[in-house]
């Protein structure tokens, strides 16, 4: 395929709910994640995800829907994970850490129930953004409003919280509230996620396009619509790319965001 063919592609449904699907599953990572670096909690991303798969295996295992399984899970992990911190049994890498085995490893004891791998399973692994139906997407339009919401609505204390969670208390923040809030919508952004680039990639579309916008010294807020907009572009361009040279979208997704990060933060230090 040429560069020629691809207005040929958005005559195809199945690459219009892709590139959509993609879009909106990159703004809300971006933005997500963008408080995750600041919060350095970025790793919960990768932790959760590969919990999630544990999720996931169960959900094919007794025939249900996967991602409503997965999401159960995801959620229990991130709550797993913050009540951990708060008894102060674990720091959040240490936290992470025993989710991660614990969930992987339950849906390892899954699969083997299951008698091994199967094609869908393996799809969740790795992505299959172009699979999205109609229904995925309004699942994944469904969940990205809920998420958009409640970061536009609460914005200001997510950031006040961000850079000094005792000053927010101080003024009346519900701190901890909030954080459980934000946390179930890290669990859900993840799961969303899967759908896109798989358990396997799905950290790097949640802290790539936070980290190249942190590189430009931007304030707050030029710094999230500048992630958001890295995002967005990666995975439209990402999906462009793979078309064109034939190979696996998710991978080509990750490794355009990895492009920009490398080109944002070169050009940065030769000013």
């Amino acid at each position: 395929m040429t560069l020629f063919d691809i207005p040929r592609l958005f005559e195809y449904t199945f690459f219009r709910n892709a590139i959509i699907g993609g879009a909106i599953t990159a703004l809300v990572c971006s933005w997500v994640g963008l408080f995750l670096i600041l919060r350095k909690e970025a790793m919960m991303a990768d932790g959760v995800a590969h919990t999630a798969f544990g999720g996931i295996a169960l959900g094919l295992f007794l025939g249900i829907d996967p991602f409503l399984t997965a999401m159960i899970v995801s959620i229990l992990a991130v709550l797993g994970i913050s009540y951990m911190k708060k008894l102060g049994l674990a720091s959040s890498d240490a936290a992470t850490a025993v989710m991660l085995a614990v969930g992987f490893a339950g849906g390892l004891i899954v699969i083997s129930l299951a008698d091994g791998f199967n094609i869908e399973l393996f799809s969740y692994l790795f992505g299959s953004i172009l699979t999205i139906d109609q229904q995925d997407l309004e699942t994944v339009t469904t969940l990205a409003v809920i998420a958009v919401v409640f970061l536009g609505v609460f914005y200001k204390e997510l950031l006040s919280m961000t850079f000094d969670d005792q000053a927010a208390r101080l003024v009346g923040i519900p701190v901890t509230t909030l954080s459980i809030g934000f946390n179930i919508l890290v669990a859900v952004t993840i799961v969303i996620s899967i759908k896109v680039v798989g358990i396997i990639l799905v950290v790097a579309l949640i802290v790539l396009p936070g980290l190249s916008a942190l590189q430009l010294g931007l304030s707050f807020r030029g710094t999230t619509v500048a992630a958001v907009l890295f995002g967005m572009s990666s995975a439209f361009l990402g999906m462009i790319l793979s078309a064109i040279y034939d190979v696996a979208t998710s991978g080509v997704i990750v490794f355009t965001m990895a492009g920009i990060f490398i080109f944002v933060a070169a050009y940065r230090r030769m000013e």
